[in-house]
């Protein structure tokens, strides 16, 4: 099993701009995809960005593309967020997930929440 445990939310003022980090633990070597989804209130889950664990392939949301980079670091197993110039419509529970090769299992974090306040 994987397990992955998300930090780094808060509240924040448009404009500004936070770090989330994913840290992934037990058979992480299993990993091939991570990537963020968010959820707000009333709302479906929506899938924010995502990354290839072991290459450099990155997708997006068009809404993130530009302000959200997701990035890695495979000794640390670890996946952040960064989120800048952020706006109001980004206020969401903010989940971590991963793809592994165990039949394509897919594991997700308990979430963390981010506000950002007009």
């Amino acid at each position: 099993q994987v397990q992955l445990v998300e930090s780094g939310g808060g509240l924040v003022q448009a404009g500004g701009s936070l770090r989330l980090s994913c840290a992934a633990s037990g058979r992480t070597f299993s990993i091939y995809n991570m990537g963020w989804y968010r959820q707000a209130p009333g709302k479906g889950r929506e899938f924010v960005a995502a990354l290839s664990w072991s290459g450099d392939t990155t997708n997006y949301l068009d809404s993130v593309k530009g302000r959200f980079t997701i990035s890695r670091d495979n000794p640390k197993n670890m996946v952040y967020l960064q989120m800048s110039s952020l706006k109001p419509e980004d206020t969401a529970i903010y989940y971590c997930k991963a793809v592994t090769t165990d039949w394509g299992k897919e594991y997700w974090g308990q979430g963390t929440q981010v506000t950002v306040s007009s």
